[in-house]
């Protein structure tokens, strides 16, 4: 195992996964200027044999959002211009070279929950919870939250949380939506990790295919999305990766599909 760990992001490639971990637990890994910076950058320059990457927050939280000591002097352009670095890192996130495994635990509140919205496959662990209390404090979301969180939980519920202040639990942001599978404390990372181990298993091209075209087909009308869903399975299925793939399952050398 190569470890690398920084003042703000701890960085350790394990074989096909990495894994990423805000590292400002005493600031309930609140995220500054500095650490966006650091996310970006390592997304970019994730090793070229990298598969997956599992993310995580160290210490009892997964992420508080916005490190607010940083805001209060902005400018009306310079509060676009640190918006749009957001958007630019969290880009990396979801539409990157490989996917992304969120572990969510404590809290998962504002910037914090942009970003876990930002990765492809979202672990919570009993005790998270979710919020959005930007109405309360004067602001609105700007990490890409306002286009992705409403594709997750639909923008009547989102509008709930950023107006009234509402706060989710773990089995509510299950039900609708936010995480994809719920387990136990302490339990998040053991599950993130199994799920990352069985992505780096996929053919490539498949994982960025599903990763890069399906958000986007999601966007279209059905006939530009079912046109573009053709071009994609094309392409796929003429990898030769996927092309060794089919020729195991029809020699009976690859596992069928089971409920186990």
């Amino acid at each position: 195992m190569n470890t690398d760990t920084s003042a703000l992001l701890a960085i350790e490639h394990d074989g096909p996964i990495s894994h990423l971990r805000l590292n400002r637990p005493a600031k309930r890994n609140a995220i500054s200027d500095a650490l966006i910076a650091a996310l970006h950058t390592a997304f970019i320059n994730l090793p070229a044999d990298t598969r997956a990457v599992v993310l995580s927050g160290a210490g009892e939280h997964f992420c508080a959002g916005l490190d607010l000591s940083e805001v209060s002097e902005r400018s009306v352009a310079e509060g676009v211009l640190h918006s749009r670095m957001w958007h630019a890192a969290f880009e990396q996130v979801q539409f990157g070279r490989v996917p992304v495994v969120a572990v969510l635990h404590g809290a998962v509140v504002g910037g914090g929950l942009e970003l876990a919205g930002s990765c492809h496959i979202r672990v919570a662990e009993q005790g998270s919870f979710y919020a959005l209390p930007e109405g309360q404090r004067g602001l609105f979301v700007g990490g890409g939250g306002s286009a992705r969180i409403p594709r997750l939980i639909g923008v009547s519920r989102m509008t709930d949380m950023m107006m009234t202040g509402r706060v989710l639990d773990a089995a509510e942001g299950q039900q609708l939506g936010i995480s994809q599978y719920l387990v136990g404390p302490g339990e998040g990372l053991g599950k993130a990790f199994e799920l990352a181990r069985r992505i780096a298993q996929n053919a490539p091209l498949s994982n960025f295919a599903v990763m890069q075209a399906l958000p986007r087909i999601a966007d279209m009308s059905q006939s530009e999305g079912l046109f573009v869903e053709s071009l994609m399975a094309a392409i796929a299925q003429g990898d030769e990766a996927a092309k060794q793939r089919i020729r195991a399952f029809l020699d009976g050398r690859a596992a069928k599909v089971s409920r186990s």
